[in-house]
């Protein structure tokens, strides 16, 4: 029998990903609702409650008023959105988080779909901290650049389209600047850190991929913290993953450029350990695309283990070279 899964806010950038995703798909049916009954609240409570899974691409408010119409004790739900990724009650989804998460969420049936760029500096943090390699309280900072499509349908219009009223013709700017993202309460919590970072991300003039920078003081740090301590406990904490992955050091020791794009139209994560020449400084870099493991992919390998199926099912790719 095919699992039922149901699409809340199927239309926007990350929902159209995740429907592309799953269509086809001859162990799943994807419920739908004509266009002119997507905001009817009885047909969307129907269609909620009919779900195994209902995936939720919707704004913050409309998220939890979503999850207000479930009745359902067998329901499912995978939240795309900001609105539960710190609240009681619901499992932050993603697996590769830590031994035990990818039970975790295949038993949960609240899941929230971690943020972007979150997800990377998670990926990067926690390991470090939870190692003792960097220390909890250490201050620090964090800088990232995506493709303008994580914005979503304003920001990408304000991109493609030159009668948009935002429309813009800047290559790249920062933004954040009021040190209050969205993705800090996030990022703080499940890194393990014992105060908010400094983060401040930026948007470049391509559509997709991300690249998120953790810089790392190692002369200030203790004595441990060694460019080589850095890379091994990623490399150890991720050992096994489908999905993350850490560069040899004696790959990123020859690159000179690192391109957000490199993994675009994947579920993948990689991470890299740079050094400078004395290795009293480090950086690491996450690279990911915003709307693969960045979101939609990271929601579909969730729906696939609340439902007891592959992991991987519907996120193989050809990956760029």
């Amino acid at each position: 029998m095919k699992a039922k899964v149901f699409i809340d806010g199927d239309v926007g950038t990350t929902g159209l990903q995740i429907r592309a995703r799953l269509e086809g798909r001859a162990d799943i049916e994807l419920l739908r609702l004509p266009e002119d009954q997507r905001k009817d609240p009885a047909r969307r409570k129907e269609m909620l409650n009919t779900a195994d899974v209902a995936i939720l691409c919707l704004p913050d408010d409309a998220a939890r008023g979503s999850v207000a119409l479930v009745d359902n004790p067998e329901t499912k739900i995978v939240d795309a959105s900001t609105a539960h990724r710190v609240a009681d009650g619901w499992t932050y989804g993603f697996p590769e988080y830590k031994a035990g998460q990818r039970d975790a969420i295949a038993g949960a049936t609240r899941v929230s779909n971690p943020g972007c760029y979150a997800i990377t500096s998670v990926a990067m943090l926690y390991p470090l901290i939870h190692d003792g390699v960097v220390p909890e309280d250490w201050p620090i900072t964090i800088n990232a650049v995506s493709g303008y499509s994580g914005g979503g349908k304003d920001l990408i219009a304000a991109f493609e389209d030159e009668v948009s009223p935002n429309h813009t013709d800047s290559a790249f700017y920062a933004y954040g600047l009021n040190l209050k993202h969205k993705h800090l309460p996030e990022i703080t919590k499940w890194s393990g850190l014992a105060h908010a970072p400094v983060f401040v991300p930026s948007v470049g003039r391509y559509h997709q991929g991300m690249i998120v920078q953790v810089p790392l003081p190692l002369w200030s740090m203790p004595d441990t913290s060694t460019p080589e301590a850095v890379h091994a406990t990623l490399t150890n904490h991720y050992a096994g993953s489908r999905f993350v992955s850490v560069a040899p050091l004696t790959d990123t020791v020859g690159m000179s450029k690192l391109n957000p794009e490199d993994l675009n139209g994947t579920n993948e994560l990689r991470l890299h350990v740079f050094a400078s020449a004395d290795m009293k400084q480090a950086v690491v870099m996450g690279l990911i695309d915003n709307l693969g493991k960045g979101a939609s992919g990271q929601a579909v390998q969730n729906v696939n283990l609340m439902l007891g199926m592959p992991e991987d099912s519907g996120l193989t790719s050809d990956r760029p070279n």
